[in-house]
C-alpha cells in the first residue's frame, strides 16, 4: 500500500473517530439547562406563549386569530405566501396549512404531515387556582401553566419553531413537510381536519401523519417509557330521556321523570362493560408489565393471557387509566330536568358520554345500556357518534427512527404502542388509509400532570424542550427518502 494511502486512511479513521465522539457527546449533552435557553428554545417559548394567550376556546374563542398569528410566524421564517393556506368554514374557525418544500424527485414520495390542533377546551378563571389565569402563560416551579399547554399547543408551537430552525440551517428535506394547525378538534361542530380532507384534500395529502395521542411517562422524575398511539376509542354521546304528563308537586306519583332518570344513571354509573383486548392493547400491557410494580405487572401479564382472570382484573381496574383501556366506558356528563319548583317534571334528560372500544359499535352499547337500565320509560338515544377507524400498523420505517431517537435522548427505555381512551384527529386520516402515529416526545407523570381539559393545565419546562428536540430529529428522519414510502 502506498504511504500516502496509509496516511489518508489513517486521517479518515481519525476524523471518523472524532466525528463519532462528537456525535456521542452531542447526544449526551443536556437538551435543556434551566435559565439557559438557546435561541431555538427561546423562540419556541415565545411562540408557545403567544398561542396559549390567544383564547381559542372551542365554543367562545377565536381560532382564526391563532391561525393568522402562526401564519405570520411562518412568513417571518421565509415560507412563501403561496405555501401558506388559512381557511375554514366559519370566520372564527380557520385552519392553517403550511408546506416546507423538499428537494422532490422521483424517489421523494408523498409529504410528511405534522398535525396539531390549536383549539382548546373552554376554561374559566374562576375554576383555576386564584393566582393562575388559563389564558396567561405562567412559568412556575419548573412548569408552564395555561389552557392548551398540554393539549395541544405544545406540539403546535414546537412545529412552528422547528421550521424556523430548519430554515436557518438551510435544511431542505427530501420530501415536502406539511404543518397543519387545525380547529375544533375538541368536539366542535366544524372539525378542521374533517373540513380539510373533504374540501382541500390536496393540502393535507401525505404518506404518514405525526400527531398527538402518544407521549412519554415519567416516574419520580425518571423517563420510564415512550408511547406511540396507534388506535383510539370511539366517542359517542347518548341522551337518556324520561318523560311523563307531569302535574302538581303536592300530588306526587311513582312515575317521576327525574327519579326515573336518576335511577337509570345510578345503574349506568355502576355498570362495567366486558373486558376487551386488541393487538395494540395486548402489546401495551405486555410491555408495560415489565416496568410496573410487581403486583400490577403480574396482573397485566395474567390478563393478557386470560382476559377473564377476575383477580388480575381486580388489580388493574383500580387504576382509572388502565381500566379505561380495558373496556368501553360510559359516564354521565350533563343533566337537565323539570320546569318549575312546584311541578312534577315532564322531562328529564342526561348526556352520557361513552368511549367505545374500537371493536364495538354504538348500537351494541345502546342495547347494553337499555338492558342495564331495565326501564322502558327511559329512552336511550344516540345523540352523536363517530365512526370506528382501523389501527395504524406499526411500520418499521417509522418505528425505527422513533426507537432510535428515544434511545439517543433518554437511554435504553422502551417504545410501547398504545390506544388513546380519548379521541384525536388521527381518526380522519386512518379512515382514508393514511397511517397516523401519535408521538410527541413530551414526557409527564400521569399521577400529577394529567390535567388536560381540567384545572391548572400544565407542561413541564424540561419536557417541553426535550419534546422540541425529539420532534425536530424525528421530522428530519421521516422527511428522508430513505424513510417512509
Amino acid at each position: 500500500m502506498h504511504p500516502i494511502a496509509r496516511t489518508t486512511i489513517g486521517s479518515l479513521a481519525a476524523a471518523a473517530a472524532l466525528l463519532s465522539s462528537t456525535v456521542a457527546a452531542q447526544q449526551k449533552a443536556p437538551i435543556y439547562t434551566p435559565g439557559q435557553l438557546n435561541p431555538n428554545q427561546q423562540l419556541a417559548r415565545e411562540i408557545y406563549k403567544e398561542l396559549v394567550e390567544i383564547n381559542t376556546g372551542v365554543e367562545t374563542g377565536d381560532i382564526t386569530a391563532a391561525a393568522q398569528a402562526m401564519a405570520k410566524r411562518f412568513r417571518a421564517a421565509g415560507i412563501p405566501e403561496g405555501d401558506i393556506f388559512v381557511g375554514g368554514p366559519q370566520p372564527k374557525k380557520h385552519n392553517l396549512v403550511v408546506r416546507l418544500r423538499g428537494k422532490g424527485g422521483p424517489n421523494a414520495g408523498k409529504p410528511l404531515l405534522l398535525l396539531a390542533h390549536i383549539d382548546v377546551v373552554e376554561a374559566l378563571k374562576a375554576d383555576w387556582s386564584p393566582d393562575l389565569d388559563p389564558f396567561v402563560f405562567t412559568e412556575r416551579d419548573g412548569y408552564y401553566y395555561g389552557r392548551g399547554t398540554a393539549d395541544d399547543k405544545a406540539m403546535a408551537s414546537i412545529f412552528v419553531a422547528n421550521v424556523f430552525r430548519m430554515k436557518q440551517e438551510g435544511y431542505v428535506p427530501d420530501r415536502d413537510i406539511i404543518i397543519a394547525l387545525t380547529a375544533d378538534e375538541e368536539s366542535g361542530p366544524f372539525n378542521g381536519v374533517d373540513w380539510l380532507t373533504k374540501n382541500h384534500r390536496e393540502l393535507v395529502d401525505a404518506a404518514v401523519v405525526i400527531n398527538e395521542g402518544g407521549g412519554g411517562t415519567l416516574r419520580e422524575g425518571k423517563h420510564l417509557f415512550n408511547t406511540v398511539q396507534a388506535a383510539e376509542k370511539i366517542t359517542t354521546n347518548f341522551t337518556l330521556r324520561a318523560t311523563n304528563r307531569g302535574g302538581h308537586s303536592s300530588v306526587p306519583r311513582d312515575d317521576n321523570a327525574i327519579t326515573q332518570l336518576a335511577d337509570a344513571l345510578a345503574k349506568v354509573g355502576r355498570h362495567r362493560f366486558p373486558v376487551q383486548l386488541s393487538e395494540v392493547t395486548r402489546a401495551f400491557f405486555s410491555q408495560t408489565a415489565n416496568l410496573e410494580t410487581p403486583e400490577v405487572g403480574k396482573a397485566m401479564k395474567a390478563l393478557v393471557a386470560n382476559p377473564q382472570d377476575a383477580a388480575a382484573l381486580g388489580v388493574l381496574q383500580k387504576d382509572p387509566r388502565y381500566n379505561s383501556m380495558l373496556r368501553t366506558s360510559c359516564v354521565a356528563t350533563q343533566l337537565n330536568g323539570g320546569h318549575a319548583t312546584n311541578a312534577l317534571p315532564q322531562l328529564a334528560e342526561a348526556n352520557v358520554n361513552c368511549r367505545i372500544y374500537p371493536t364495538s359499535s354504538a348500537a351494541e352499547v345502546r342495547a347494553e345500556l337499555e338492558r342495564v337500565i331495565g326501564d322502558t320509560n327511559v329512552k336511550v338515544i344516540i345523540k352523536s357518534q363517530r365512526p370506528s377507524t382501523p389501527s395504524t400498523a406499526l411500520a418499521r420505517d417509522v418505528m425505527g427512527p422513533i426507537e432510535r431517537i428515544t434511545k439517543e435522548m433518554w437511554g435504553n427505555i422502551p417504545v410501547i404502542p398504545t390506544m388513546s381512551t380519548g379521541a384525536t384527529d388521527s381518526r380522519f386520516f386512518r379512515a382514508l388509509g393514511v397511517p397516523a402515529y401519535g408521538v410527541s416526545g413530551l414526557f409527564s407523570d400521569p399521577t400529577v400532570d394529567a390535567r388536560a381539559h381540567g384545572r391548572d393545565e400544565r407542561m413541564g419546562v424540561r419536557s417541553y424542550f426535550e419534546g422540541q428536540e425529539f420532534l425536530y430529529r424525528l421530522t428530519k428522519a421521516l422527511a428522508s427518502t430513505t424513510s417512509i414510502q
